[in-house]
Order: structure tokens, then C-alpha cells, then sequence
């Protein structure tokens, strides 16, 4: 099926004479979309933008859960990038000698550096949260401490942006920390647009999304989860 009712959008994304934006964005077997997508949806908006899937190879691989996605590039043939992007991938990813070695490639050429949740302990695998102010998983604050962040915001405090590196929570933190990169590199007005495209104003039904909020019994159901990825990232 031939779709075309995008075209007039799609042209006015790419405007004559604009550069292309490249956005790279790692995706590995295991992979949190929910940590990506805000960032695949603004930046997509953005005049030039040229998104990539990377991986190692251009194999599918399924993200967490059902979440079937084909790489685009490769960390071979990946352009060079003015974002770099990760969100949470597991630890047989995250902790690959081969993924940390790209990501730092990747990132140290980078304009921008995004991360989400625990994609920041990747980045901290990497070198590259050393002494900087990061926002991640509520439950990472010793691991990203250890690897070298000389400040992690606590659970509800937003995005943190230090330099290039921009770092945020998990889920809706990816549209946040994508809003702030798009209002630099394209200007106030088109981040307040991009805002406004895709309605970004939430609503939270419970409230109970950060540690102040919940209560014991939820963090403690919570720690009991994700604990153990925690300590394989740490081993």
C-alpha cells in the first residue's frame, strides 16, 4: 500500500537547502520502547531529521515486550550522528564490550547525547557521565554514582541537562529530554511546537509515579523488579 497523505507534512519537514538532523538511536534484543519513543516522535518532527535503528546487525529484534523493530543501520554503516540516543536495554546488552565500545564512538561525535532510564548506565559503562548531573531509574542512584555521575536527580525531579547530555526517567521522560534537544537545536518556537503537535501535557490517573508519591508497599514491590537488573548492570 502506497501511503501519501503524509506528503504535505513529510514536505515541510524537509525544507530545501536544510541539512539532514541524523537521530541514532540503539535498539538491542530486550529493548524499552517506551524509553525511545517520545524521542523517535519529536526529533522525527524536527526539518532534516533522519531517524536510524541501530544494531549490530539488521536482524529484527523484539523490544520488551511484543515489540518487533528492524534495524536501519549498523554500528559499521551508522552515519555520523548529531543525536545519540539510548533507553533501557537489558544487561546482556548494556554490559556487551562491543556495545559500550559504539556507544562511546557514537557519543563522543555526537552534537547531543540522550539518555533514558537505565540506558544512562550504559552511558556510565562508557565514560561518559563522569562528573556530570544525570536523571535515570529511581533505583540507579548508587550505580550511576559508581560509574561516576557526581549528581543523580531524585524520582520526579524531570530531566537533567548537563552540557550535551541530556538524561531523563523512564517513559515520558523520553518526550521531555527530545522537547529540550529539539527547542536547542532548532529554537525555542519549534520545541513549543513539537509540545504542542503531539499534546504532550500529562495527566497522571494515580499519582503514584515517583518515590514520594507511591507508597512502601508499591516501592518495595517495585525494588523487588527491577533489583536484580540493577545488580547484573553493577556485576
Amino acid at each position: 500500500m502506497k501511503i501519501t497523505s503524509y506528503d504535505g507534512m513529510l514536505a515541510a519537514l524537509t525544507l530545501e537547502g536544510v541539512a539532514p538532523f541524523h537521530v541514532g538511536i540503539l535498539i538491542g534484543p530486550g529493548f524499552v520502547p517506551m524509553d525511545i519513543v517520545g524521542i523517535q516522535t519529536v526529533l522525527a518532527m524536527m526539518p532534516g531529521s533522519q531517524i536510524h535503528f541501530i544494531w549490530k546487525n539488521r536482524d529484527v529484534v523484539e523490544g520488551f515486550r511484543s515489540w518487533p523493530t528492524m534495524p536501519t543501520t549498523t554500528f559499521e554503516t551508522c552515519p555520523t550522528l548529531d543525536v545519540f540516543a539510548v533507553g533501557m536495554n537489558p544487561p546482556e546488552v548494556q554490559n556487551d564490550p562491543e556495545v559500550i565500545a559504539f556507544t562511546r564512538k557514537a557519543a563522543e561525535s555526537a552534537r547531543y547525547v540522550i539518555g533514558v532510564c537505565n540506558g544512562v548506565a550504559l552511558l556510565g559503562s562508557a565514560g561518559l557521565i563522569e562528573g556530570r548531573t544525570v536523571a535515570s531509574n529511581f533505583a540507579a542512584e548508587e550505580l550511576l554514582k559508581e560509574l561516576g555521575a557526581a549528581k543523580v536527580l531524585t524520582s520526579g525531579e524531570g530531566a537533567a541537562v548537563d552540557g550535551n547530555l541530556y538524561t531523563a526517567g523512564p517513559g515520558i521522560g523520553s518526550f521531555e529530554v527530545a522537547l529540550l534537544v529539539a527547542a536547542d537545536a532548532f529554537g525555542r518556537e519549534a520545541g513549543e511546537l513539537a509540545e504542542f503537535a503531539i499534546e504532550y501535557d500529562p495527566h497522571p490517573p494515580f499519582r503514584t509515579g515517583t518515590v514520594e508519591t507511591a507508597s512502601p508497599q508499591m516501592l518495595e514491590a517495585a525494588r523487588g523488579m527491577i533489583g536484580p537488573i540493577i545488580a547484573q548492570y553493577h556485576r
